[in-house]
């Protein structure tokens, strides 16, 4: 245990954001350096529980207590061994991942949890600064050929996993860059775009190939792809975004949030001097109330908006835990990102229980106003309240409801032929066994394709246990790790 008293002295700290009037001038990261004497603080406060229920609420199960007590001990070098022993993207993790976690720290159950996620992110940030992170290329090549096919969180890690193991993988992306969401849909001030690169460098020189700018599916089939290799690894996500069918949809200027944002992150790689859809002196309304809402909310004030709102149609979360949601569950609960904080500065508002009824447009097309109402709870199936209906201006509305699964496209459609009965799940995701693979011989699943919208975290953990059903079955045994199975489910 690092500090036996450390939990009663030290209270929790994170650092401070930079202030809003300057980071909305910029698209740089938004928190402020930690100190070195602050960290190992924040690792003091972890008590190295006889059971450590922080393993149970990572999907990852990060070896959190004893990193922690590295930290405190700044024995750094052994510390990222120790954080890259279960992860192989901490960097990622540490800035995106909502901390499940955090919420099953036993520290949690009557005071502030440990800072984890802050932790984590400097034992990364400082492994990289002083040159620990380094290729690991396998020390023996099996002859066998890996396709990934998608390159975010998920396809990542599988795709790591197996050039370690020894295989010869590539990589496929349809868009210009690898990275998925990481790439075009996290924007540039929640995690820097330079992350994603040294980790593509770190690959490319343990041997993963990619090839971007390739939709699997249509520039190369699904028959194609099989042939070519011997085991493929399905993990494009759960892209498959809801929509808003109410009158007025039509409308020039409303955007899905996956239309909108990965135009901005276009303008920070340098391919744009401007986005083409800009919230730019425009009244800027977000339907959702999650993580890209909040997304659209940033790049919205970051682009100079006149003014945004956001809706949610469910009420406003609690402060504090429910009691229907008892540690260590994942509680939803009312949070300030930094984007709140800078749409609160500016006079914004998050407006909760409304559902939008139409968009109305002026003569040449273009949506002018939002015609909202108040609604009665989940409970009550958002009922209307009867006169609470209102209009509001908007200008560029961005639809931020989550997604319904993977898309259906040549490349699955040409799968499920292949399987017959059974390639989907209950859920409309790909179906697969114990292993990952899918009902289609040699074809694996991994992360959002086949879990469903999720996150960082179980995309990583879901990559590196398919890398393992993948080593088996082109190897008859694998030593990759297989940390979850996939019938598990998150608690977020």
């Amino acid at each position: 245990m690092a500090d036996p008293k450390g939990f009663l002295t030290h209270d929790r700290e994170l650092p401070a954001r930079r202030p809003v009037d300057v980071r909305i001038s910029d698209w740089r990261e938004v928190y402020q350096d930690f100190s070195q004497e602050k960290l190992t603080k924040q690792a003091a406060r972890c008590m190295d529980c006889g059971i450590p229920f922080c393993h149970n609420g990572c999907p990852l199960g990060n070896l959190i207590p004893e990193w922690n007590d590295l930290v405190y001990r700044t024995d750094w070098r052994e510390a990222i061994e120790r954080l890259h022993a279960t992860n192989n993207f901490p960097e990622f993790t540490g800035r995106l991942c909502p901390a499940p976690c955090e919420a099953a720290c036993v520290l949690g159950i009557n005071s502030d949890p440990v800072a984890i996620k802050r932790v984590e992110v400097e034992i990364i940030d400082r492994a990289f600064a002083e040159g620990w992170v380094t290729p690991q290329p396998p020390a023996v090549k099996t002859g066998k050929r890996v396709a990934v096919v998608g390159s975010g969180p998920a396809g990542l890690a599988a795709a790591q996993q197996l050039t370690r193991a020894g295989h010869d993988v590539v990589v496929f992306e349809r868009a210009d860059r690898a990275g998925g969401l990481l790439r075009y849909g996290i924007p540039e001030f929640k995690m820097e775009k330079r992350h994603i690169e040294r980790r593509l460098d770190q690959m490319r020189a343990e041997g993963t190939e990619f090839r971007t700018g390739v939709n699997v599916g249509v520039d190369v089939t699904a028959a194609e792809l099989r042939e070519q290799f011997d085991a493929v690894v399905l993990s494009g996500g759960a892209t498959q975004w809801r929509d808003l069918p109410v009158t007025g949809r039509e409308l020039k200027g409303v955007y899905q949030a996956m239309e909108y944002l990965p135009l901005s992150n276009k303008v920070q790689e340098g391919d744009y001097a401007t986005p083409p859809v800009s919230a730019e002196g425009k009244h800027v309304v977000v339907i959702g109330g999650g993580d890209t809402g909040a997304d659209c909310i940033g790049t919205a004030i970051r682009q100079g908006a006149a003014s945004v709102t956001q809706l949610e149609i469910m009420p406003r979360p609690p402060a504090e835990r429910p009691a229907g949601q008892p540690w260590p569950t994942y509680p939803m609960l009312f949070k300030m990102e930094s984007a709140h904080e800078e749409l609160a500065d500016g006079g914004g508002e998050r407006v909760y229980a409304v559902s939008t009824t139409e968009f109305v447009g002026d003569a040449d097309g273009n949506v002018r106003a939002l015609r909202l109402v108040e609604v009665e709870g989940p409970q009550a199936g958002f009922k209307p309240i009867p006169g609470s209906e209102r209009e509001i201006p908007a200008e560029l509305v961005t639809l931020s409801m989550g997604f319904l699964g993977p898309e259906k496209g040549a490349l699955l459609q040409d799968l499920a032929e292949a399987a017959g009965d059974g390639f989907y799940d209950a859920r409309g995701n790909v179906a697969r066994d114990k292993t990952y693979m899918s009902k289609v011989d040699g074809v694996f699943v991994a992360g959002d394709m086949g879990r469903g919208q999720s996150l960082i975290v179980w995309a990583i953990a879901e990559g590196r246990a398919a890398a393992s059903g993948v080593d088996r079955f082109l190897t008859g045994d694998t030593a990759l790790p297989y940390p979850i199975l996939p019938t598990a489910r998150p608690l977020v």
